[in-house]
């Protein structure tokens, strides 16, 4: 198991980067929602390679119920990664299989 972060670094309700590149740039997008962590691939499937955020663990809307493509515009749920509105309706963020362990969240297998 991989350890990303623990599971206090991500307050309720809001989203994290994790597992940084070799360009710095976070790979994995954690979003937790009270005990559950959600996590998704930090790539738009509008275009690949357009990371999700604007700046470091910005990843939300404004009222933190989806998950924003700054450069798009596209709105993902959090708990299924499905597009409802932008350029890639219907298409969905790419999961990341995790698992909290001891109070950390770790890349699961």
């Amino acid at each position: 198991m991989t350890p990303l972060c623990r599971l206090d670094d991500i307050p309720d309700g809001s989203a994290v980067g994790a597992l940084p590149d070799a360009r710095g740039r976070d790979a994995v997008v954690l979003v937790r929602r009270g005990d559950r962590v959600f996590a998704w691939v930090n790539n738009c499937p509008h275009y690949d390679r357009a990371p999700l955020g604007w700046r470091k663990d910005a990843f939300l809307n404004g009222d933190g119920t989806r998950i924003l493509c700054a450069a798009h515009g596209a709105l993902f749920r959090i708990e299924d990664g499905i597009c409802e509105i932008g350029p890639c309706l219907g298409q969905g963020l790419t999961p990341v299989s995790v698992i909290i362990s001891e109070g950390t969240v770790c890349l699961a297998g």
